[in-house]
């Protein structure tokens, strides 16, 4: 009887997901300059892939130096070139500072002239990170893109699905509702696992990461010094800060402001007028240059108009329930989810339902989509307006 010859079995996932030797599974990793990126890089290492670290150069190379804590700045820059240079793998700068502006800078000047609220880091991702950085990744042979986000791609019965991170207080799944299901199929997010940030932070002093293993988490948008966009609104778009009226709901004018651009919905303080009951910026009138103003009850609403949808959901966003999807929300990053009814609309729009008032709902903010039950993210869309 001749011997039968048995093919070996399929090597087991290893820890990304790939069944090839790590070794021959080439990893590029999106190096900030701080702790969570420097990790991801010094994990793949370690783990034995081949690495790749981008570094992404995104404005004025001497206001980025001038500016401390923000991500991809000029001394974050360096900090990324030692962690590859420590760790040995390659290491590339991308200069990406006119698409950045193009993208993303350009947008958030614009959206905030327009009484909006935007959130440049969710189009930072979605223009920049996961479209140009993940073809450069891809360009350079890489099997995927890995960041340090705490977010988790975990394999479902219909391919890949994002889930929020293990540590709710450093969940970012809010700021990446945008990415795409051929994006996710690419990318990998090693610390959503993590327990917490100090976790985080142990890796970085085990593998001898220094310089970057104490270093603080960026507070502010990163091209905003400071927190005050207003100044970066200012040298963008010169001369578009016009004065006009602070308006009560009632129709009495309070008041006069020095720009729409000064003001957010839900401010109370440093509005210049006082006297009376507690008032609050309960909508931003652009065209008309008027801050409009009214007491806080003014500001719940249930009801939350949507465009620009991205579904991460199985199956199609527009194949629901004639009621619509049941799911919770979130309406603001630091918002905890709520229960709410999203329903579809034309046009990649959609209003959701909130079971409960939501203080200072914002145009140009996002509204992201949740499983009822459990962590997976559903997707989301951005917010144009409230009932």
């Amino acid at each position: 009887m001749p011997a039968m010859n048995h093919a070996p079995p399929p090597a087991a996932p290893d820890t990304l997901g790939f069944t090839k030797p790590p070794a021959d599974t080439r990893v590029a990793v999106a190096m900030s300059g701080g702790v969570d990126s420097s990790v991801v890089a010094a994990m793949m290492k370690e783990d034995g892939f081949d690495v790749v670290g981008l570094t992404m150069q995104l404005y004025d190379h001497g206001a980025a130096l001038a500016k401390k804590g923000a991500c991809c700045a000029g001394a974050d820059i360096q900090d990324a070139r030692r962690v590859a240079s420590k760790m040995g793998f390659p290491h590339y700068v991308l200069d990406y500072e006119n698409l950045f502006r193009e993208a993303v800078m350009d947008e958030f000047a614009d959206a905030y002239l327009a009484g909006a609220t935007p959130i440049p880091c969710i189009r930072c991702n979605e223009r920049v990170k996961f479209k140009d950085m993940m073809d450069l990744a891809r360009d350079l042979d890489a099997d995927c893109l890995a960041t340090g986000h705490y977010i988790r791609r975990m394999d479902g019965p219909n391919g890949p699905e994002l889930h929020r991170a293990v540590d709710a207080g450093k969940d970012q799944s809010y700021f990446l509702f945008t990415t795409t299901r051929e994006q996710l199929d690419y990318l990998r997010f090693p610390l959503g696992d993590l327990p917490d940030k100090a976790a985080t932070r142990a890796l970085a002093a085990k593998y001898g990461l220094t310089g970057v293993a104490d270093k603080p988490d960026s507070q502010d948008i990163c091209f905003v010094p400071e927190g005050r966009y207003t100044d970066v609104i200012e040298k963008l778009r010169p001369g578009v800060s016009k004065p006009g009226e602070i308006v009560h709901l009632d129709g009495r004018v309070l008041g006069e402001h020095a720009g729409v651009l000064n003001y957010t919905i839900g401010q109370r303080r440093g509005l210049g007028i006082s006297g009376g009951d507690p008032l609050y910026v309960v909508k931003l009138d652009a065209g008309a240059r008027q801050v409009i103003v009214g007491p806080r009850e003014a500001l719940g609403s249930t009801e939350v108009r949507l465009h620009e949808i991205n579904w991460l959901g199985d199956g199609d966003f527009g194949d629901c329930p004639a009621e619509g999807w049941d799911m919770t929300v979130k309406v603001r990053s630091t918002r905890p989810p709520m229960p709410a009814r999203v329903v579809p609309g034309a046009g990649g729009k959609a209003v959701a339902y909130l079971s409960e008032p939501e203080n200072g709902v914002a145009p140009g903010q996002a509204c992201v989509f949740y499983a009822a039950q459990g962590s997976r993210v559903l997707g989301g869309g951005w917010i144009t307006g409230r009932g």
